[in-house]
């Protein structure tokens, strides 16, 4: 299926700025070189400069010709939850391999994030993460068991997590993410092709869903040439905040 020529421009603008050949500050081309680049009528490029301003990657307007803002597009929390969404976004191909899944009892620090007993039985998973083929995160993943077991008999190979609680009913409905460095351990280092204590780019995340009850934990670690996080802070919108945006890099690790 060939997807709507609006988002073929968004797509091809967002490569552009992200790998730097339409660098932060520069003018993006007016709408008329790329109706002409594209074969497009004016309505489907003034969506994708409004896909893009909606990002935060590009501003300007009102007669004034688009600049580039911001390399990271800011992304809806599905968006920033699925390793997927955040792969097809920044123009990668998302793979995914599940090494283990289990239901056993979780360590306490993780019973006591997710606010069950330690001895409570819950969903663990691990999974590596691929970009274009190529080893780029791990995910450590725990889920409550209600939760948990939608997952024991799914193909967790060829589909989005997220996605298919989704689909399931699951609501996903907030999310806390912590970010830090870590030392590749040695499971790390095996499945992402790292030495044993290379610096890891960490990702822990509490979701929980609309009543306050905490659903998933996870402990996601990338390779630091794949990913980057920026976060855009807003003081004149109290109803916006902060903008997190995430990103991978411009080609996957060789």
């Amino acid at each position: 299926m060939t997807a709507p020529l609006h988002r073929t421009v968004a797509a091809e603008l967002r490569r552009r700025i992200h790998t730097g050949e339409l660098a932060v500050g520069a003018s993006v081309p007016s709408e008329a070189q790329l109706c002409r680049e594209f074969s497009a009528s004016r309505g489907p490029v003034r969506q994708a400069l409004a896909a893009l301003r909606e990002e935060g990657l590009i501003g300007g307007g009102q007669g004034k010709r688009p600049v580039v803002l911001d390399a990271v597009p800011g992304q809806p929390f599905e968006s920033f939850l699925s390793f997927t969404h955040r792969a097809e976004i920044t123009g990668h191909a998302p793979g995914q391999q599940l090494q283990e899944i289990a239901l056993r009892r979780p360590d306490p620090a993780v019973a006591a994030a997710l606010t069950i007993d330690p001895d409570t039985l819950a969903v663990q998973l691990l999974r590596l993460r691929l970009l274009d083929g190529q080893p780029a995160a791990i995910e450590r993943m725990t889920y409550v068991e209600q939760v948990g077991r939608l997952l024991l008999d799914a193909d967790l190979d060829g589909v989005s997590i997220y996605a298919y609680l989704t689909a399931q009913g699951v609501d996903l409905h907030a999310a806390r993410h912590t970010f830090d460095a870590v030392a590749a351990d040695d499971t790390d280092a095996t499945l992402l092709d790292v030495p044993v204590g290379a610096p890891l780019l960490r990702e822990r995340r509490l979701t929980w869903d609309a009543a306050g009850t905490p659903i998933e934990w996870t402990d996601d670690r990338y390779r630091p040439d794949v990913a980057t996080v920026t976060l855009t802070n807003k003081r004149s919108a109290l109803t916006e905040g902060t903008r997190i945006g995430s990103a991978f890099a411009g080609k996957a690790p060789s």
